[in-house]
């Protein structure tokens, strides 16, 4: 069995929906269908999910809901017309949207979380039904019945673990096509929560391990991973044919789009091989990631980079002899709900680094006064607009002064370091630079190492 997985632009309009249609139905395997909502049909459109977020905030807000409502409502219909699927399907979305802007909103979080997982909910019942017209047996099956729970964080809920014993009891031995929703799940008390932003990714992830799929195919609007982003260096033709979980998970993380970098860990723990695959091109045999993989010696697979960085900077003399400092250091941004992302350190010096977009300004202000008060620093400072970049490779392991090339590169092309980090895994490095020498210096990465 296979599980597949379309992603927004698969199903942006009627001749999309037709191709995710024909590649369902070109391998009797493909048993499982994901469907995000629909995306954006040409450069200046609006995805469906920010369409539905801009609705709910306008109830929210107790203002006309109408006009945003009807444009939602006629982006269903029109993919609805151009298939010729009767007009009762667009009927019964108009009246499911209704239900849900009609619904509870004294919890904002919730409030958001239904009405932003209309988009997929919507989305899979037309997907079904375009299926039924090719004359195959398919159906819509939403989450609620197949036992999909989930905690209630209302935007980045996680997976309840008896899910996948109910998922796998709900979609086996059936005889028919199943269109599963993703994005969302359903909390114990019954309520809608959704997961992150790309949380498509996640729902198709967690479906492949609770039936332990032959391969989890992830189908969106590019040929294959590339090896860096094409927007910064456009020469880059040749995408990467094989590469490792870990090595995925650790692009993705730093700002790779293909996937969200969670949306790998279900597939991970199942050992379940992920495909990512053109809709667009279905001939081409795109990206296969997979447990482990043969990596030649000084091998990179990859170099990704992401902007919007800021860097607390501590240092205290003798720091080093200081028991408990970077524990407590961690515990006050702990105590503010921050979480850091990496942790470079000397003798008397420390730096965490964090996303900007998790630390504002009242923030910062409370953990720089903490940060004083409790640990007595000789000084402390944030420094924001650094960018972070990931040289990734199960090759780097294997060879002796992949650094010295990394940072001879960049000095070359005039990048300066601000900080450097190679995980203990041994199969990534990290720079950290400013933000406005980021393209520079992963032009000059990827020359070097490619």
């Amino acid at each position: 069995m296979k599980v597949c997985k379309f992603g927004g632009s698969s199903v942006a309009n009627a001749e999309q929906v037709n191709k995710t249609v024909d590649i369902v139905l070109a391998d009797p395997e493909r048993r499982i269908v994901v469907v995000s909502a629909p995306g954006k049909r040409d450069k200046e459109d609006t995805k469906v999910t920010d369409m539905l977020i801009a609705c709910a905030e306008l109830a929210l807000a107790e203002k006309e809901c109408e006009t945003p409502l009807a444009a939602i409502v006629e982006r269903y219909a029109e993919i609805q017309r151009d298939l010729g699927l009767s007009a009762g399907i667009t009927a019964e979305i108009e009246k499911d949207l209704r239900f849900r802007l009609a619904g509870d909103r004294s919890h904002r979080g919730s409030f958001l979380d239904s009405m932003k997982a209309a988009g997929e909910d919507n989305c899979a019942k037309i997907v079904a039904q375009a299926l039924q017209a090719r004359g195959v047996k398919a159906a819509y099956l939403n989450p609620q019945q197949a036992g999909l729970l989930l905690t209630n964080d209302y935007g980045n809920a996680q997976l309840i673990e008896e899910s996948y014993q109910n998922l796998a009891q709900a979609l086996r031995d059936r005889g028919e096509i199943v269109v599963f929703p993703g994005f969302f799940g359903y909390t114990r008390e019954g309520r809608v929560a959704t997961f992150p932003r790309g949380g498509s990714d996640i729902t198709g992830s967690i479906l492949a391990a609770a039936v332990k799929a032959e391969v989890y195919e992830n189908f969106t609007d590019v040929d294959s991973v590339y090896p860096v982003d094409p927007r910064l260096v456009p020469e880059v033709k040749a995408g990467i044919p094989v590469m490792t979980y870990r090595e995925m998970r650790e692009l993705s993380y730093a700002g790779f789009g293909v996937f969200h970098d969670e949306a790998v860990i279900p597939a991970v723990k199942a050992g379940v091989p992920i495909q990512v695959r053109n809709t667009n091109h279905p001939e081409e045999p795109g990206t296969l990631i997979v447990q482990s993989r043969r990596a030649l010696a000084g091998g990179v697979v990859g170099i990704a980079s992401d902007d919007g960085f800021c860097n607390i900077f501590v240092d205290k003399y003798m720091m080093n002899r200081e028991i408990g400092f970077g524990r407590h250091l961690l515990q006050i941004l702990e105590w503010e709900g921050v979480s850091y992302e990496h942790m470079p350190s000397g003798i008397d010096n420390v730096s965490v680094v964090i996303r900007d977009r998790n630390f504002d300004s009242a923030r910062e202000r409370r953990v720089l006064d903490r940060i004083r008060r409790d640990l007595n620093p000789d000084a402390v400072l944030v420094e924001r607009g650094y960018a972070l970049i990931m040289v990734v490779g199960e090759g780097l392991y294997y060879t002796v002064g992949m650094a010295s090339k990394a940072t001879r590169a960049l000095s070359d092309a005039g990048v300066n370091i601000e900080m450097m980090n190679q995980g203990s895994s041994e199969i990534s490095m990290m720079f950290g630079v400013k933000a406005e020498q980021r393209a520079k210096a992963v032009q000059a990465l990827y020359k070097a190492f490619f």
